[in-house]
């Protein structure tokens, strides 16, 4: 049906005057159930198919999106994006790739991207939450559960260009999660756990689920201000790949070509220890970050972005790559009413040989930071300041919770002392383990 689709919203702009085209459909089914006090608060469906269609005149391209399929309505879009077109300003940067530089052959079923088993009914997603809910509410401290939450998504994609690619593949996804609610006399904290897996037999279950986030609600009572000073610092985990967001940011084609990267002139440079790299492999199964081409047409391919501590590619897209005359990684992504931009895919960091218990012992007094809020990440000088809490360590084991206190650094400095654990989640799109930085300013009492 989609490939359908696209060919016929191709025709309609070429016979509106466009040079060049390429369009992007989606058609997508979505399930969502909430369940409080083991009553069914929520539930969400909807259904959906869009395009967005995508032209060129010379060097000047527009984008439109809609979800009317009817004639009348592409003859209109296709109409209107030619007009936006041949308003719009000139990049010279703009364009579909060369037929050379098509993905041509892959086998979708290797990725196993799709579970397809029929779609749960409602009161089995139900279940799933009231179940959950149960479990965490069997830990005597917690007070109550803010929502348990179970999620059924399919989505269908589909790339059609007048280059000649024409290509689609579809995903699914069933979800679980709970936010748990502790009270103790000096008041409420709440956390959390969650699984989001390709497919359902995949997901882990609703007791663990429901356990652990009560655990760890309970775990945060009684939190205090750690003393404001310079100490070593454990990242979670759960929380470790947005450190590797920020390397990844600064390493996108497009905030490179604008100037506005701190890895700025750093290609060829040390910027981790020299015994880490980060791989980007968009060809790992039953991963929801895995796909066998870009949304220009390029087929994906697993490559380095940092090897043995050396930062030796950029991520691109096609015009990135122009600009910064380079070839596209193969990283082109977009939204329905928006052009191409860069963007990874599944990316996994080198593990280590500890443990977190260990990393901590060798870190000895400290701090554990499990959760961060807000972000003030300059993107020019990699200057680092976020929101967080956790906890206290002392003589290599955790002492108490803490709370409202700030971690300060600089990113440069900071992922160039990283000291990885062992204990990254094989499963998820970013795989990184917990990590340790040594000399961190906090801000607490």
């Amino acid at each position: 049906m989609l490939e359908t689709i696209c060919q016929k919203i191709l025709d309609r702009a070429k016979l509106a005057g466009a040079e060049e085209a390429d369009v992007l459909a989606i058609n997508g089914t979505s399930t969502s159930i909430e369940v409080r006090k083991q009553t069914l608060e929520q539930i969400e469906r909807s259904e959906s198919t869009e395009f967005g269609l995508r032209v060129f005149i010379g060097k000047r391209q527009a984008v439109v999106s809609g979800s009317d399929l009817s004639d009348t309505s592409i003859n209109f879009m296709a109409e209107r994006a030619v007009d936006m077109a041949k308003a719009a300003p000139i990049d010279p940067y703009c364009g579909l790739a060369e037929k050379s530089q098509l993905a041509r052959f892959w086998n979708i079923n290797k990725f196993e991207l799709s579970d397809d088993r029929d779609e749960p009914q409602p009161d089995e997603l139900e279940n799933i939450a009231r179940e959950t809910e149960y479990f965490a509410l069997q830990n005597n401290s917690v007070d109550q559960v803010q929502a348990a939450s179970t999620g059924y998504s399919k989505t269908d994609i589909h790339v059609s260009a007048t280059n000649g690619f024409n290509g689609g593949y579809s995903k699914t996804s069933f979800s679980n999660s709970c936010v748990a609610i502790a009270r103790s006399q000096a008041g409420l904290e709440r956390d959390y756990d969650g699984d989001a897996r390709i497919f359902k037999s995949d997901l882990r279950s609703p007791e663990e689920i429901g356990l652990l986030a009560a655990e760890r609600a309970v775990s945060r009572l009684e939190a205090r201000k750690p003393k404001t000073g310079v100490y070593p610092v454990v990242f979670d985990e759960r929380i470790s790949s947005s450190l590797i967001g920020h390397l990844l940011s600064a390493t996108n084609g497009a905030a490179v070509a604008r100037g506005t990267s701190w890895l700025l002139n750093s290609r060829g440079s040390i910027i981790l220890p020299e015994n880490l790299s980060i791989t980007e492999d968009p060809h790992r199964q039953r991963v929801s970050g895995s796909r066998p081409f870009d949304v220009e047409g390029l087929e994906t391919e697993i490559r380095k972005i940092v090897d043995n501590g050396i930062l030796c590619d950029w991520t691109t897209d096609l015009s990135s790559s122009r600009k910064l005359n380079l070839k596209s990684t193969g990283n082109a992504t977009r939204g329905i009413g928006s052009i191409p931009a860069p963007s990874n895919w599944n990316i996994s960091l080198t593990q280590g040989t500890q443990s977190q218990a260990e990393l901590l012992k060798d870190m000895d007094c400290g701090v554990l930071v499990t959760s961060m809020i807000g972000s003030t990440i300059n993107p020019n000088t990699g200057d680092y300041s976020r929101g967080a809490s956790g906890f206290w360590i002392e003589n290599g084991e955790v002492q108490y919770p803490i709370s409202e206190l700030t971690i300060a650094g600089n990113l440069n400095h900071m992922l160039k002392g990283i000291i990885p654990a062992n204990d990254a989640r094989q499963y998820i799109s970013r795989v990184v383990p917990s990590l340790l930085i040594d000399g961190m300013t906090i801000a607490g009492s």
